[in-house]
C-alpha cells in the first residue's frame, strides 16, 4: 500500500483506549480528562473489522497503545483476535508497565509478541512525582515478567526531559550493556500538555552520545524506523535516540494510527481525520475509504514551523 510519495505504509497503531491508571506529567493535566462516553469508543469487533480490511491492503505490523491498553478489559481475547490475521507479521504493544506483571504470560500465548515500555526514570520518588499516580517497583516487576515469558525484543522508552531524568542518561544506557533491552531516549515532543513542557524542559537526543561517548553507531534492520541505534562496545543491547524535533524521519514514515474513536490519522502530528467507524456503521467501502485517504497522508510534519495537533497522546494513541 503506497502513499502518494512512493513510501510503503505497513505500519498501524490501534489507540483501544484514552484512558490511564497513571497521570504522567508531560501527557495529562493534573485535574485528569473527560473520559469519551462508552458508546463513542470502538468495540474490540470494530477494532477487529478495521484491522482486518488495513491488513488486506498491506498492513504487517501492528502495535496495539491507548492510554494504557492494559486496562481495557478483554485485552487478552482482543490480542488473540489481531494475531490470527495471517498477513501480520508483527504484533506489540505499548505499555506502562503498571499491569504487565499480571497480563505478560496470557499475551504471549494470545499471540503478543513484544512489548514496549514507557520509562522515564529509575528513582522511585521521581518516578511517583513524574507519573503522580505510580509505584516503580510494578513496573520493574513487569519488565522481569515481560522477559521470562519471552516478549522479546523488549524496549525501554525514555522521554528526555531536562531538569528531571538528564542525570539518569547513563543509567539508562548501561542496561544494555548485560541486558538484551533496547533503551530507546525520545525528544519530548510539542503535543498536549508537552506543549507547555517543551518550552522548558526539551532536549536534544544529542545529550545522550555527549553523555556517553563510547557508545558505536550500528545499522537498523528496519529503514522505517524512527530510531537512530547506538551499541556499547560488548553491549548486548542497543540504544536508540529518536528526534522527531531536531531530526525529522517523516520520509521514511510508514504508519498510520487509529484512535480509540475509530478516526484514522495519517501523520501524528495533524489533525486530519477520517472516520473509518463511521464509514463502517454506514456499510461503505472501507477498503476504498482506506485507499483514498492514504494518498492525503502529507508528505511531513511541520513542528519546525509552529503547526501543532490539538490533541494530546493520550487522545491519540502511542
Amino acid at each position: 500500500m503506497k502513499d502518494s510519495f512512493e513510501r510503503d505504509i505497513n505500519y498501524l497503531r490501534i489507540s483501544i483506549t484514552d484512558l490511564c491508571n497513571l497521570r504522567c506529567k508531560y501527557c495529562m493535566p493534573e485535574d485528569g480528562i473527560n473520559k469519551i462516553n462508552h458508546e463513542n469508543v470502538l468495540t474490540f469487533e470494530e477494532i477487529y473489522e478495521i484491522s482486518k480490511n488495513l491488513v488486506s491492503l498491506g498492513i504487517t505490523k501492528i502495535r496495539i497503545t491507548g492510554g494504557e491498553p492494559l486496562v481495557r478489559n478483554g485485552i487478552v481475547e482482543l490480542v488473540r483476535k489481531i494475531s490470527s490475521l495471517d498477513k501480520v507479521k508483527d504484533l506489540s504493544m505499548t505499555t506502562n508497565g503498571i499491569l504487565l506483571k499480571k497480563y505478560a504470560k496470557d499475551l504471549k500465548e494470545a499471540g503478543l509478541d513484544r512489548v514496549n515500555i514507557s520509562l522515564d526514570t529509575l528513582n522511585e520518588e521521581k518516578y511517583k512525582d513524574i507519573t503522580r499516580t505510580g509505584n516503580l517497583k510494578d513496573v520493574l516487576d513487569g519488565i522481569e515478567e515481560a522477559k521470562k515469558v519471552g516478549l522479546n525484543p523488549i524496549k525501554i522508552n525514555v522521554v528526555l526531559i531536562d531538569g528531571f531524568n538528564i542525570n539518569e542518561i547513563e543509567d539508562f544506557v548501561y542496561i544494555t550493556q548485560a541486558e538484551k533491552i533496547d533503551v530507546r531516549f525520545i525528544e519530548l515532543m510539542p503535543i498536549g500538555e508537552g506543549l507547555n513542557w517543551n518550552k522548558n524542559s526539551y532536549l536534544s537526543g544529542n545529550i545522550v552520545l555527549e553523555k556517553v561517548k563510547e557508545l558505536v553507531k550500528v545499522e537498523s534492520e528496519d529503514i522505517s524506523s524512527p530510531a537512530t541505534y547506538y551499541k556499547l562496545p560488548n553491549g548486548k543491547g542497543r540504544v536508540g535516540i529518536i528526534s522527531p524535533m531536531s531530526c525529522k524521519f517523516c520520509s521514511n514514515c510508514n504508519r498510520l494510527r487509529l484512535t480509540s474513536q475509530g478516526k484514522l490519522k495519517l501523520c501524528l502530528h495533524s489533525d486530519e481525520e477520517i472516520d473509518l467507524r463511521k464509514s463502517l456503521r454506514d456499510g461503505e467501502d472501507l477498503k476504498k475509504v482506506i485507499r483514498e485517504a492514504i494518498l492525503k497522508k502529507p508528505e511531513e510534519h511541520q513542528l519546525e514551523k509552529g503547526v501543532y495537533t490539538n490533541k494530546s497522546m493520550f487522545q491519540i494513541g502511542g
